[in-house]
This record gives structure tokens, sequence and C-alpha cells, in this order.
């Protein structure tokens, strides 16, 4: 009886062949595919480190100019330039050596009994009251001082340090030879509070002459900014830092910038932050000692205003955490090409040896003459 079903018979042998032919083409392709989605996933993962980043850097410069503007506030506000008029008609009625010599009188006493009567009087003034009711509604002023023209300070939530700071990089920049320029300092570190803070200088002008008469300054908290830069994770070795532009660490998770450590990734961005091509791509994946990390990093831009802030925020990850699903695809494809030529070995083996014994019972079956 004829049979309904189609038998199809293929040799072990051409299966064999037809396996490899298709099987090994198709791993090798499969690595091409992997190797290039590795690097399309870097170019993804660098951008996305970029944008974080500049997101940074704007929350940076934000805060930064809000606090500028928090203390030009208190410079222009009515009662403090007032009082700084008041207390600069004082030294009209002495001529400017009688001045200095009280200015110096008064400062060798300042932190002696003998002082205790000024700073007393002065923290009592209805502007010192309001610069504390300042503070008390945004505890990110630490301290706030109002000075007349010479530096001495005339009101201030707390006893200033020094009575009148006329040589300090400070009063020298907010003064700027009588017409007033703002200042902003680097970050400092306070020990007894474990608190990082900068000062900001803003000049305070007559009403009418709008000349330099005064100014405001403040110990801005910037602990909060920090935080917020630095907490922000998107995995186990994600960190981002801000650092100054000669690579010291200004903030980042569990370090103070008294520290004065030198970041290892602004030391692989410095190049490409001297290139055009490098600024605009925002990114570089560069060997470290613990590995290869992908870097996105940004300018605040904030040097070009206030000089003493040339920082730069970095948000980093190790290479293998950011690139692991497509890498665990790369290597599976690398295994499977090993396979492949493996195949081809042992066929190519055992078509060598099938065929060496084939030619061999050949030979032993010929008729001898």
């Amino acid at each position: 009886m004829r049979s309904d079903s189609l038998e199809i018979k293929v040799s072990l042998q051409n299966l064999l062949i037809a396996l490899v032919v298709i099987i090994v083409p198709l791993n090798f392709v499969g690595l091409y595919l992997s190797s290039e989605s590795n690097t399309s996933l870097e170019q993804v993962v660098g951008t996305h480190f970029r944008t974080i980043a500049q997101a940074d850097a704007t929350t940076a410069v934000q805060f930064v100019n809000d606090r500028v503007i928090d203390v030009g506030a208190i410079a222009m506000e009515p009662a403090v330039v007032d009082a700084v008029v008041t207390a600069n008609q004082a030294y009209e009625r002495r001529s400017a050596e009688a001045s200095a010599a009280k200015i110096a009188e008064i400062d060798q006493q300042w932190d002696a009994p003998a002082g205790d009567a000024v700073v007393k009087a002065m923290l009592a003034s209805a502007v010192s009251h309001l610069l504390q009711r300042r503070r008390e509604i945004d505890p990110r002023f630490l301290k706030i001082i109002v000075a007349d023209e010479n530096g001495v300070p005339i009101a201030a939530t707390d006893k200033p340090l020094h009575y009148a700071p006329v040589d300090t990089v400070y009063w020298q920049a907010v003064s700027a030879h009588g017409r007033g320029g703002i200042y902003v300092s680097e970050v400092l570190y306070d020990e007894e509070s474990r608190t990082d803070y900068f000062r900001i200088g803003f000049p305070v002008y007559g009403k009418e002459s709008r000349r330099f008469i005064g100014a405001a300054s403040a110990l801005i908290d910037v602990s909060s900014l920090f935080s917020r830069l630095t907490q922000a994770q998107v995995g186990r070795s994600a960190r981002t830092i801000v650092v100054g532009e000669d690579g010291t660490v200004v903030s980042a998770l569990n370090v103070a910038p008294s520290t004065k450590l030198k970041s290892e990734e602004y030391a692989a961005v410095r190049d490409a932050l001297g290139s055009l091509q490098g600024r605009q791509a925002g990114y570089v994946i560069a060997p470290m000692r613990g590995g290869s990390r992908i870097i996105g990093f940004a300018d605040t831009g904030l040097k070009q205003m206030y000089p003493n802030l040339a920082w730069f925020v970095i948000m980093s990850q190790d290479a293998r955490e950011a690139l692991a699903s497509v890498r665990t695809v790369g290597h599976f494809a690398i295994l499977m090409v090993v396979v492949g030529l493996l195949m081809v070995t042992v066929l190519a083996a055992y078509f060598f040896l099938h065929r060496k014994q084939h030619l061999s019972d050949i030979e032993m079956s010929a008729p001898e003459e």
C-alpha cells in the first residue's frame, strides 16, 4: 500500500554543513549589531549625563543669582540706606585723621570688654532687628552685616569678627574704589557648624547721588544646594560632583571643600573643555583607576560674573554598570561566534578524518594485480 506521507532524507553531513553555513554568519552579524548597540548606548548615556549636568548647572546658577538678589534687596532697603547715610554724616564732623584714629581705637578694643558697649548698641539698633527678622524668614542667611563707607559695621545679626575690615579682599571688591561692585567669595567651610557657605557683598548707593556709600554682606549657607546636586543618583556607581577650574572638589557626597581633593573625572574632561567639539559633545568615556567611566559635564558660566565661582558640574557612572544590558548581549554574541567557529573546526576535522578513512577503505578493497 502506498504511503501518503512524504519522506525527505537528508544526510548528516549535509545537515551539519547547512547549519554551519547559516549559524556562523548570523553569529557574526549578531556580534556586529551588538557592537553597534554598545556604541549607540554609550552616546545615549553620555548625552543623558550631559543633560543632567546642564540641569544641575542651571540650578546652581539660579541659586547664586537668587541669593545675590536677596542681598541686593537688603542693600536697597530704605531703612538700611538711611542708617548708612546717618553713619556717614558722623564723619563730616571730624577730620579724616580723627575718624581714622577713632576707628583704630575701637578696632583695638573690639574683642575686649571695652568694646562690648559698641557691640551691644549696634545689635540693638532698628536695622539690626530688621536683619535678624530677615534671617528668621530665611535660615540660609547665616550672618548679615551692614557697613558704612569706611567698612565700619553699623548693623548686624551677630557680632562681626572685625570692626573695620577695609584691608580685606571683600571690602576692596565691594567698594571698588568708590564705584561699588558685587562680590561673591569662594565656598568656605565652618568647622564649628559643619556648614558650607560663601559670602556675598552688595554695595549700598545713595538715594539721589547713586554713589557708593556703604555695603551689605551676608554669609549664605549653600548646603541645601550641594545636597540637592549630589544626592540624586541614577545607579550604584553614579556620582555628581561640583569642581573648580583647577579640579578641586567643591561639592561631593561626604566630601567637604576644606579637604581640597582633586577630581579624577575633571582631569579626564579638561581636554574636552578646551575644544569646541568637546564642549558640544558634553561627555567623554575615560579610563579611571576603578575602570572606565562615562562622564557628562557642564560649565555653570558663573565665573563670568563671579570670578571665585568657576564651577563645573560633572555626572559620571562606571561604564560597566551603565552599559550592562548591552554588554551582556555582546558577551553572548561572542560566545555564539566561538561556538560557531568550534563547530566549523569539528566539522572540518570530521570531514578530513572521514575522507581519509574512505580513501583507506578504497585502497584496501582494490584488486591486486
